[in-house]
């Protein structure tokens, strides 16, 4: 039974007459004829009863009308709320973002976009790359913030790029040091994310490319501010982002490497389309100046 039916039901039991009723909702008395009767096979019983003076509900007609006027009441609440959701002005945005990116890019990204749609709601999940994946495979979000740059139907727009610095404690070996060699870095204990990180692929893969490898991997853990305060309790060595050194008393040293950077951006699923909403934060994140 489609909703129209609903809402004709509705409207005979409003006027009482199938001439009437038909003239109010602009359309024949053969269609709402059809309507009722539609219903009434689907439903297994007779609801209106007609006689000379028009058509009445019976009491089965009652209990219909009663849960037809629920429906198409909730109905029309869904249409006004999915019309204010997909309204650009007044809509969601659903963003995704890298624990890394919380204290520093997401929230400056998000001020600026308030100034130029204070009306667009942002519904924010803060969560790890592969975490991210599943979530724009699902639906759960449209629009992430991460790195690196994922395979797959995936767009991309690079939003910043950073740095990366060996960070190391006080009175480390290298810690006055302008710049370091990667290979310098053999024999060290490091600090790191788990593997299947995109940090970690990054940082191995620079690694590798000279040929070095860790004495050990001394802790892994998926936030890079704990990283860095393991450096510096004297744990280990790390390669993080430039603004993660110094917080605990470290020291960042930038790589004489190079690759030795970090780019994070904005990614949506291409197999489907966005939301007005998102798709105007895409536009808002590709007019920035470029990274």
């Amino acid at each position: 039974m489609h909703i129209d039916d609903l809402s004709r039901l509705l409207a005979l039991a409003d006027h009482g007459q199938v001439t009437e009723a038909a003239a109010a909702l602009r359309t024949t008395q053969p269609t709402l004829s059809r309507s009722l009767a539609r219903a009434e096979q689907e439903l297994g019983t007779r609801l209106f009863e007609r006689d000379a003076a028009g058509v009445r509900p019976n009491p089965y007609g009652d209990l219909v009308l009663a849960a037809a006027a629920d429906i198409t009441r909730r109905y029309q609440r869904l249409r006004a709320d999915l019309a204010e959701q997909l309204d650009p002005g007044t809509g969601t945005v659903r963003l995704a973002f890298l624990n890394s990116m919380a204290t520093s890019l997401v929230p400056q990204l998000l001020h600026d976009f308030r100034l130029r749609a204070p009306a667009v709601q942002v519904e924010l999940r803060q969560e790890t790359g592969h975490e991210i994946l599943r979530d724009l495979a699902a639906g759960q979000c449209e629009l992430a913030v991460t790195s690196p740059r994922p395979g797959g139907p995936h767009g991309w727009q690079p939003v910043q790029r950073q740095r990366l610095v060996l960070v190391v404690p006080a009175g480390h070996r290298l810690a006055a040091r302008r710049q370091v060699r990667l290979p310098e870095l053999a024999g060290e204990d490091f600090v790191t994310v788990p593997a299947g990180f995109g940090i970690r692929s990054l940082v191995d893969e620079l690694l590798a490319s000279e040929n070095v490898t860790p004495r050990r991997i001394s802790f892994e853990i998926g936030d890079l501010a704990t990283i860095e305060g393991l450096v510096g309790a004297g744990l280990g060595v790390a390669v993080l982002p430039d603004q993660f050194a110094g917080l605990s008393g470290t020291t960042g040293i930038p790589l004489a490497a190079a690759g030795a950077e970090r780019v994070v951006g904005l990614t949506w699923r291409t197999d489907r389309a966005l939301s007005p909403a998102a798709g105007r934060f895409l536009q808002f994140v590709r007019g920035r100046p470029e990274p």
